[in-house]
This record gives C-alpha cells, structure tokens and sequence, in this order.
C-alpha cells in the first residue's frame, strides 16, 4: 500500500513537471538544456558549478531547486536577479556568486535558498503580502496570529506556511463579538516554482544525474563488495525484491539507482538506518563502517 502511494506521487510529480516543463520524466540534460537560455549562459554555469558540489545524494534536490528557478524566472522576468533588496538582502546573484547563506534560510544550501526565494516572489507576486506566518504542523484552524488592524469579517487574509505556500484565513466574528479567524484548509496552495522544486525531484528521483563536465564520472566510482553484501541482504530481507535492487551492485550509479528504486522512505521506519548506510556508501563516507554496524545491530 505504502509503495502504491509511492507510484502515485510519481504520477503526479509527471504530471506537474509536465505542465510546468513540458518534460513528463525530466533529466538533468533536459532542465540544463531549458535552463540555459532563460538564465543565461553565465548564471547557468554558476548554478550547476553549485549543484556539482553537492554529495551525489543531494544532487537531486539541487537540481529540483534549479527548476524552480528557471520556472520562477520565466514568472518574474530575468531582473528578479539583479534587482537591490535593501537591508540584509542582496540581489540573488549575489547569493550564486558567494554560494552565502542568508536569513532567514541559513539552514538550506545556496540553491535551495535561492529556490524558496524565488518561490515566496513569486506567491506574493501572485496572492499579495501575506499577514502572517503559521506551522502547519498544527492543524489548529482559530485564531493563529494577530489580525491587522481594519479587518472586517468575512474578509480573506493570505498567511504563509511553507516557502511558496499559502493558504487563506477568513475573518470571523466570534460569540463574545471579538474578531478572531479561521484558516480555510482548502485554499491551500504553491505558487508555480515551488511546484517545480517538488515534482521534478520526485519525478526524476536519486539519479544518476550526470552533469557536464565531470570527469572521472563520480557515478563510475567501484564500490567494496563486502558493504555490498551487507545492503543487499539487509534490504532483501526486510522486503526488497530483487528486481528492485538489481542484479549487482559494482559502482556508485547501481547503488544510487537501487535506492530509488527500492522507495526506503515508503517502508518502515527501520529502512532509514538502511538508507543512512546506503548514501554514506555513495557519497564515499568516513561514517560508512558506523552506518553498517548500526544496520546490523538493528
């Protein structure tokens, strides 16, 4: 059942990827090759120099967030780019020429960050300044920030939630006649980048993702045969099939394949101990002798 939801999340990346890409199983020579012109040919080659130093396991979320800049850009034009914030915020370029974090997205790489950036522009470019801020981790619907001043009853506030996310809250009167509001659940909704950063990353999966320029190919390294063993068994053994992982695994790209197709995250809690060992041999980790003796102490 879990592995059912799996599929039917990648339908509907395609879907979307699709719609917004014209690509319904996008690759990286796809998206480099719509990038290109709609970035440039210097902002492009910035960007992938930053997806090139990522681990392999996280090359696939840079690359999603490189779609939603070519998506945001196509929204909001090239000057989005260039144009001066004023206080702590430099012009995006900047951000791809640094590769600097900045408030408030300090804890995401410079790609990502640009992406949530780019997201957020183009939701307000789209729905207008949001009031205010809410955790959707609570789904508590009354009354979940202060209401600005002027408001009427009936009216639609836009809140945010997620980098591009935003939903309405309704203004109500309440029975001691105070004002309060209502989050309407069902407005939910992305603005078009952050639709992109999603769906490709789940349409176009782990990889291998090859980029240009690369050499040795990182995805033709050869991988020790004894934490292997250890994967493969462990996966068979808590359900894996082995259609799902291959026949062999003698190089990085068998192994980043594997893991997509085994869907870890759709599976028991347990398999993320698997995965933990699975990315640290990919990304030829000092941690791997720990992951595999956590696995098997599991």
């Amino acid at each position: 059942m879990r592995q059912a939801h799996a599929e039917d999340a990648r339908t509907e990346a395609r879907r979307v990827v699709r719609n917004l890409l014209g690509e319904e199983r996008p690759t990286a020579d796809t998206l480099i090759g719509a990038v290109r012109p709609v970035l440039g040919v210097e902002r492009t080659g910035r960007t992938l120099e930053l997806a090139l130093g990522a681990s392999l396991t996280r090359r696939s979320a840079e690359l999603a967030a490189i779609a939603a800049l070519l998506v945001g850009t196509r929204e909001l034009g090239e000057e989005w780019w260039t144009r001066p914030r004023g206080g702590k915020l430099p012009p995006p370029d900047e951000v791809v020429r640094t590769a600097v974090a900045i408030e408030p997205w300090t804890d995401l790489t410079a790609l990502e960050m640009l992406a949530a950036w780019i997201s957020d522009d183009a939701a307000d470019h789209l729905w207008g300044q949001p009031v205010a801020q809410v955790d959707l981790n609570s789904w508590q619907a009354e009354d979940r920030f202060e209401l600005p001043p002027g408001v009427k009853p009936g009216q639609r506030l836009v809140v945010h939630f997620d980098a591009g996310g935003r939903l309405d809250a309704v203004v109500t009167r309440r029975a001691d006649e105070d004002l309060g509001s209502n989050l309407d659940f069902h407005s939910l909704r992305y603005s078009r980048p952050a639709e992109a950063q999603w769906s490709w990353g789940v349409a176009a999966g782990l990889g291998p993702h090859r980029l240009p320029g690369e050499d040795p190919d990182p995805y033709a390294r050869e991988v020790p045969s004894a934490a292997v063993g250890i994967l493969r068994a462990w996966a068979m053994r808590h359900g894996a099939s082995r259609e799902q992982l291959g026949e062999r695994w003698t190089t990085v790209g068998d192994v980043v394949a594997a893991i997509e197709r085994v869907d870890w995250m759709w599976r028991s809690g347990e398999w993320f101990g698997w995965w933990r060992g699975a990315s640290a041999l990919v990304d030829d980790s000092a941690y791997l002798p720990y992951r595999l003796e956590e696995l098997a102490a599991g």
